[in-house]
């Protein structure tokens, strides 16, 4: 039914809507005793919480929209904002409809309904804090920032985020290691008894990395070139410190490029010399020694320079006594392969290096792209006519064939010039049922740093019951009970199960979601990821559990300093979540300011999916700087 056609619809008697409520009433009351969950082994803090949510689920069965535009055109709630207290709204719109009808039993609001709106309310905040701490004054949410390499080594960092609004402070476990995130912790603690605040930590487990294998290395060529203006004239020339390679010594100055080269060779260089030679593209070119220092010399050129391993560098002293030497230290680049809608490309299961297509002398294609992938155990997963998508998204394609060895993909997505895809590019398969567990064994060794340092343990590609099932004997064979958990919501499976995955986390003191939005814009299409967000976000509110609003907020600011206005749009709207992430960049603490001054002027304005309707600031107001 479309938006015009239910608000043309004009309300049913109060009687019918009574009846139809009370239906729900009663399915509502009744999922809960017929569910097969466990309730008995859902944590104390968490039993009203997963009453609410089977009841939501019931609710949410249904298209409600008929009945909400309804009780809209009666002026009652629409059942738009039930998430936290699903019941209570239920009879609080029953009541109301009974005292329209003059119904007898409509003497009172039943205590237990103004309660458990209360109620939601306040469990939603105690599980909040209970995770991510308490919520700074005036901020109403978190900022979690994801901590670079140089914050185990960079107090001022730390100190400085800390200060600007980080309340959490994420670990990639990605990256680095125990030696390394110990030094970020030691920083950490160093600046909350400096600054008299307190800051959680996170650590986010790798989880299964599903990328794209080595590619062939290109050719070893190393190009020089000078500076120029926009009229093409040299700016300044390029430099080339050439060294000794038993000494390995420093410039003096600051060079474009350093390599090796014969002593014996070096030391007949004099400054205001010429070096000579054909270059890898047969131009002849020369460069100037400019100066020596114990162990080299630095020379500079005014033309672009190509050199290889196999460059002769030639020196004339006399005409009869000239010396020539090649030079090391030139490595290649990783091909890419360059694919065009219609190219097709073999995911192989062999562990060998990737190489683009082989073409006859016509055009005519011998042998298609091939790229192996890290994870070669999924290949047998895969079924002709699923999708596949490199790089975010950038490229996308069909499954042809499946076999044992490999994958034959048709490119159905990318750019009509050819995209470009290269070495450790991530692969998602949105509709194949891979069997990959969450918890890898490198999460496990993790996990043990993990249990003893972090209070929050992240799920990566969270996808069924049983990962988080994993998750949470692995913590309590580690002898750690009280961490609270995060699910990571990034494939289709890991929203499919959200409910169940909600249900088996409960079982811990605290828990919380991660909309992942990456992965998830890539498994879901982007079209979709607005509305799986929103329901992710309702989910999470029926379970009174927070919600870490993820990836790519102010991005650009904190890799470029300056924002673009989606961005800003978008962080304000991260305000329906109890924590907002940041990732790491140069400019990071200028964006945790930017973020924490949005959320405090977002909180007059928005509490989850509800509107706070304080005065407006338009023409005729003062404008205010709340």
């Amino acid at each position: 039914m479309q938006a015009a056609e239910l608000q043309q619809t004009s309300p049913d008697s109060p009687g019918t809507l009574i009846a139809e409520l009370e239906t729900i009433q009663r399915e509502l009351r009744r999922c809960v005793s017929d569910t097969d969950i466990d309730l008995a082994s859902i944590h104390p803090d968490f039993q009203h919480s997963a009453r609410n949510l089977l009841q939501y689920l019931a609710l949410r069965r249904r298209d409600l929209r008929p009945l909400q535009a309804q009780l809209t055109q009666l002026g009652l709630s629409s059942l738009g904002r039930s998430e936290s207290h699903v019941l209570a709204t239920i009879e609080a719109v029953l009541w109301t409809l009974r005292k329209l009808a003059d119904q007898a039993d409509a003497q009172g609001l039943p205590a237990t309904t103004g309660a458990a709106f209360a109620m939601g309310s306040r469990l939603l905040r105690e599980h909040s804090e209970r995770l991510l701490g308490q919520t700074p004054d005036g901020a109403g949410s978190h900022i979690m920032v994801t901590m670079p390499t140089e914050a185990a080594d960079n107090y001022e960092l730390v100190q400085a985020l800390l200060r600007s609004g980080m309340t959490c402070m994420r670990i990639n476990c990605a990256h680095d290691g125990p030696g390394l995130w110990s030094r970020m912790i030691d920083n950490l603690r160093r600046a909350e008894q400096r600054l008299g605040r307190r800051c959680r930590i996170s650590m986010d487990l790798a989880g299964p990395k599903l990328r794209t294998g080595p590619m062939c290395p290109g050719p070893a060529v190393l190009k020089i070139r000078p500076r120029r203006d926009v009229r093409g004239r040299v700016v300044s020339p390029a430099t080339l410190w050439l060294f000794d390679s038993a000494e390995c010594p420093q410039a003096p100055v600051p060079a474009d490029h350093q390599l090796a080269a014969d002593r014996a060779w070096l030391d007949r260089l004099r400054t205001g010399d010429e070096v000579t030679l054909l270059d890898a593209r047969d131009a002849k070119r020369r460069l100037a020694v400019i100066e020596r220092a114990p162990g080299g010399c630095l020379l500079e050129c005014n033309k672009t320079v190509y050199l290889s391993e196999d460059t002769l560098l030639r020196h004339h002293r006399h005409r009869d006594n000239s010396a020539s030497t090649t030079v090391g230290g030139i490595i290649g680049k990783e091909s890419v392969l360059r694919l065009c809608p219609g190219d097709e490309l073999m995911l192989t299961a062999e562990d060998l290096p990737g190489c683009s297509a082989v073409l006859d002398e016509r055009g005519r294609m011998l042998q298609p792209a091939t790229i192996s992938c890290t994870l070669p155990e999924i290949i047998r997963q895969v079924k002709p006519g699923e999708e596949v998508w490199f790089d975010d998204g950038r490229i996308g394609g069909l499954v042809e064939q499946a076999a044992p060895g490999g994958l034959t993909i048709r490119i159905t997505h990318a750019l009509a010039t050819g995209s470009k895809l290269g070495a450790d590019k991530g692969i998602n398969f949105p509709g194949s049922e891979l069997q990959l567990p969450a918890l890898t064994a490198k999460d496990r060794d993790d996990l043990k740093f993990a249990a003893r340092h972090a209070d929050i343990v992240a799920l990566s590609f969270a996808n069924n019951v049983a990962d988080v099932s994993a998750l949470i004997e692995q913590l309590r064979e580690y002898g750690n009970q009280q961490a609270g958990i995060v699910l990571k919501i990034e494939t289709l499976a890991g929203f499919r199960n959200l409910p169940a995955m909600l249900l088996r986390a409960m079982c811990m003191p605290s828990c919380g979601v991660m909309i992942a939005r990456g992965d998830l814009a890539v498994e879901m299409g982007f079209a979709r990821l607005a509305e799986v967000q929103e329901e992710i976000l309702w989910l999470s509110e029926a379970a009174h559990v927070p919600v870490i609003w993820a990836t790519q907020v102010l991005e650009t600011l904190a890799k470029h300093g300056a924002p673009t206005r989606a961005e800003i749009t978008d962080a304000a709207m991260g305000r329906r979540a109890e924590c907002v992430m940041l990732n790491k960049g140069p400019y990071i603490v200028e964006a945790v300011k930017t973020l924490d001054d949005i959320l405090r002027r977002m909180q007059g304005h928005q509490v989850k999916k509800g509107s706070m309707l304080r005065e407006l600031q338009v023409a005729g107001h003062a404008f205010s700087d709340r």
